[in-house]
């Protein structure tokens, strides 16, 4: 090989190494390219979707492009799961996925998609607490009395949730099991037809998210009457907790959080990752978030699929437990 053509084949190799090391922060710049499809599992309107909605206005003034709700409900959360498990894993089409998705491999009996395998972790957002809330016409102004009611009438109430295995479920599932109480449960596509069915009377009670039966406790149409924080919440300071009640030590929410499909560039999942920590810390998400009794956390993808690990499982030993499975 003659000097000048050695030269130019180094320059080329050098050049390649420096488009190699570049190309992830170029990527991360050059991305979003279109507007992105954020998929949430449960109907619109309901607790998951007032907080995805939030988030997807925040990031669609921070990233430039519109950021899209896509509402996929239907199987505990499945249906979104397995859609953005099989998009183009090119950051355009995200899950806002909330514990469900750590109920389910331990709940059904098979799975159309591997959530470790088929989903990549980005962050997780936001925790919501779980309310025990009663339809007015039940007579009981606090836990006990309520226990006491449905002990009394075994097998007379009901219990909504937004489907089955999910954690508005499981949580119903679980005080009712602590306390002896005979009811059945009926579950819904999302937590907003449940309440809707709960203010006029179809069904009893419920463990349903905070900020999906807020609006009904302001109004009087559901009675709060213990929240599943481990501490009583700020804005319901004068309302139990169930573990100072009749569950010591028991504690229960719905977090949340963001996957893309399996394969996403890393450059890209750090750029999510970024932006979505970003719009958690601002002031305005943050004040619109706590109206809603939600509380934001933020995290690096690492953390996150760390915590995945550590919930399928936890709920695995839980659902074991109570003996759910679902088809």
């Amino acid at each position: 090989m003659n000097p000048i053509h050695r030269r130019a084949c180094l320059a080329l190799a050098a050049g390649g190494a420096l488009a190699a090391l570049a190309a992830p922060g170029a990527l991360a710049q050059s991305y979003p390219a279109k507007p992105i499809t954020m998929v949430v599992p449960f109907p619109p309107g309901g607790p998951t979707d007032m907080v995805a909605r939030l988030l997807a206005q925040k990031l669609s003034e921070q990233m430039g492009q519109p950021v899209v709700v896509d509402n996929k409900p239907g199987a505990n959360g499945n249906i979104g799961g397995l859609q953005v498990s099989r998009a183009p894993a090119d950051g355009h089409t995200l899950l806002y996925n909330t514990s469900s998705i750590t109920l389910s491999p331990a709940l059904y009996k098979s799975m159309q998609y591997d959530v470790l395998r088929d989903l990549a972790p980005v962050v997780l957002t936001a925790v919501v607490p779980l309310a025990l809330v009663v339809n007015p016409a039940v007579p009981a102004n606090n836990v006990q009395e309520f226990v006491a009611y449905a002990k009394a009438n075994p097998g007379k109430l009901s219990y909504g949730s937004a489907g089955n295995g999910n954690v508005t479920h499981l949580a119903a599932y679980q005080f009712a099991r602590a306390q002896g109480i005979e009811a059945t449960h009926v579950p819904y596509r999302g937590s907003a037809p449940a309440d809707v069915d709960l203010a006029a009377g179809q069904i009893q009670f419920m463990t349903d998210t905070i900020n999906s039966v807020m609006a009904f406790v302001k109004d009087k149409r559901m009675k709060l009457l213990a929240v599943t924080t481990a501490r009583r919440m700020s804005l319901f300071p004068d309302v139990p907790t169930l573990a100072e009640t009749v569950m010591p030590g028991f504690e229960a929410g719905a977090w949340q959080g963001v996957m893309v499909p399996a394969g996403t560039p890393a450059a890209v999942v750090q750029r999510l990752n970024a932006e979505i920590n970003k719009a958690l810390q601002s002031a305005d998400v943050r004040d619109k978030l706590a109206v809603q009794g939600a509380e934001p956390l933020g995290s690096t993808p690492e953390e996150y699929g760390t915590y995945v690990r550590k919930e399928l499982a936890g709920w695995a030993t839980v659902v074991k437990a109570t003996g759910v499975t679902l088809e």
